[in-house]
């Protein structure tokens, strides 16, 4: 998990904390990721954690192709195998580990942030309800705002047809995730990237194809 931007800036040296969010561009038909927690206070998530019971500790939250998770600072959370995903994030790297599944690098576990990590774990977590956007219904030929805060915009475009705008931001990540079409001519497609700069003007968009677009 990852701390907030004030414990980040007294315990690491005057860094940032991290907010970030997930698209899930593919996955498993069963899959789940380790978004929350079970533990009801903190004195119960501590003594989960030193006793090692990631069983009860852990809880997993299925997913599917088009959902979207916010993934604010204090949240538990762990990709699962098989899931591609789209990454929007907080330029920090700060991350704490409270269990690594045992895993070992060069024959050795990685460095573990136990005491950290209780300090900073949201205590309840969201519910499964509140913890994953579904936006696989959302409507066409308009942009879809997925989340807004301090850190960045995400929106989403279904697109069947065409759709103009003028690009206001001070700039726009754009991420063709299935289908292809042009931007002002210009032809793109599915795992296509680029980016709309500031000043950049008049958009056409024209198509079918889904895109994933974030800025600030």
């Amino acid at each position: 998990m990852h701390p907030y931007d004030e414990y980040a800036a007294k315990n690491e040296k005057g860094s940032l904390g991290k907010t970030e969010c997930w698209y899930i561009i593919d996955c498993p038909d069963d899959a789940k990721l380790e978004v929350v927690h079970n533990a009801k206070t903190h004195e119960e998530l501590s003594d989960m954690i030193h006793e090692g019971r990631w069983d009860e500790f852990i809880r997993y939250v299925p997913i599917k192709k088009g959902d979207f998770i916010q993934i604010d600072p204090g949240t538990v959370h762990a990709i699962t195998s098989g899931c591609m995903i789209l990454e929007t994030q907080q330029n920090s790297d700060i991350t704490y580990r409270v269990y690594d599944y045992d895993r070992l690098t060069n024959g050795k576990p990685r460095e573990l942030h136990v005491d950290k990590s209780i300090d900073v774990i949201t205590v309840p977590a969201k519910s499964t309800e509140d913890s994953v956007m579904d936006t696989n219904n959302l409507p066409q030929n308009k942009w879809n705002k997925l989340i807004e805060c301090e850190y960045y915009k995400v929106y989403k475009l279904v697109l069947d047809g065409e759709l103009e705008f003028e690009q206001s931001h001070p700039f726009l990540n754009m991420s063709v995730l299935d289908g292809e079409g042009t931007v002002n001519g210009q032809r793109i497609k599915k795992g296509d990237h680029f980016i709309l700069p500031a000043g950049f003007g008049n958009v056409k968009l024209e198509g079918a194809m889904e895109v994933i677009a974030s800025g600030v």
